[in-house]
């Protein structure tokens, strides 16, 4: 008895904490995933080229091989307009899954941007840029390995009768849905080694229906507020301060910290470099409010125009007795190919 009804306040554990985030996936490394952060960052790059991708796993203690696991790659690249200005051109691919049901959701995404510069010469400049993003998108889950408390024979077993659930539509359990999104950055580079930036995106505009029942349930909008920068604190280290936030529907969450990177090249205009940060995040109560959901680590190493980062959120939410105290961690890549154009300083270097 004792142990089915564990099982039954950890998946309502589950429902509620994951409210969060459920709505759309989130990266703590959101700095190495840009194109799920902001559209109007496509092509805002250095180099000519960017290839990235995101691995994410949270909650293996308390969900095991049910886990939710989160997956990203994406590439981007710019294009010289002028002799000062950018398209940026770009595609995603995400995909999102968890639970017995193998609840999952898979979006191929094409995102656009124009970057133009507002003032400045070719070692400092402002620009403000454009973005805009087009998605199509599948949402599935298996009804087969569903539980319904109908099902639930009161002595911690599991019964294999069907399921009792008569709002489900059984030919709707795997569709497509369209997705729109845009955005706007604005960036200002003082030199090689000091810049900083904000930017607002909206996504789901077209609020598209995701319900898997007889009914329409419309995906909220989102909104996105990111900013952070780059400051020299003393030659070969700089801070990297950041800050992002999320408001979807009645959920809010807000993710703020920073980095220190230590350049390791023998010249401080070479891109070799290793950090370290720490951020905290909180997120909406099911009961309204906000409160402290994860204390965050976070580490990268940058050779060239290679890059890779680990971090690790330590739950510090009521959760954190099903999931053992532990947390989730996170795996991210970035790759960049210049090519032979040269045309100084651009962008900042998330």
């Amino acid at each position: 008895m004792k142990k089915g009804l564990r099982s039954l306040l950890l998946l309502v554990a589950l429902s509620v904490s994951g409210s969060l985030m459920s709505q759309d996936i989130h990266f703590s490394q959101f700095y190495m995933s840009p194109l799920n952060l902001n559209p109007a960052l496509t092509g805002v790059l250095n180099c000519k080229t960017r290839m990235v991708v995101n691995y994410r796993n949270q909650w293996s203690p308390a969900l095991v091989s049910n886990a939710y696991n989160t997956y990203s790659a994406s590439y981007d690249q710019k294009v010289a307009v002028g002799r000062t200005d950018y398209f940026g051109i770009g595609g995603t691919l995400w995909g999102d899954v968890a639970g017995e049901s193998r609840f999952g959701t898979t979006q191929g995404r094409f995102s656009l941007s124009y970057s133009k510069r507002m003032g400045g010469y070719r070692q400092s400049a402002k620009y403000l840029v454009v973005g805009a993003d087009a998605a199509v998108t599948q949402r599935r889950i298996r009804d087969g390995d569903l539980r319904w408390p109908t099902q639930h024979d009161g002595n911690g077993r599991w019964m294999n009768s069907d399921p009792m659930e008569p709002f489900l539509d059984a030919n709707n359990l795997d569709f497509l849905f369209a997705d729109l999104g845009a955005g706007l950055l604005f960036f200002n580079v003082m030199d090689k080694r000091n810049n900083y930036y904000v930017g607002l995106a909206m996504a789901h505009l077209n609020q598209a229906n995701i319900s898997f029942y007889q009914d329409v349930v419309s995906l909220y909008s989102k909104l996105t507020v990111h900013a952070g920068g780059q400051f020299e604190m003393k030659p070969k280290v700089s801070i990297l301060p950041g800050f992002v936030a999320f408001f979807q529907g009645e959920q809010r969450e807000i993710n703020l910290g920073t980095s220190v990177r230590f350049a390791l090249g023998a010249s401080r205009t070479q891109n070799q470099s290793w950090q370290i940060g720490g951020w905290y995040r909180i997120g909406t109560k099911d009961t309204g409010g906000l409160h402290s959901d994860a204390i965050i680590i976070s580490t990268r190493f940058n050779s060239g125009q290679f890059g890779i980062g680990f971090s690790y959120d330590s739950t510090v939410s009521k959760f954190q007795q099903a999931a053992n105290f532990n947390g989730s961690f996170e795996f991210s890549m970035s790759y960049e190919i210049c090519g032979p154009e040269r045309r100084n300083v651009y962008c900042p270097r998330f």
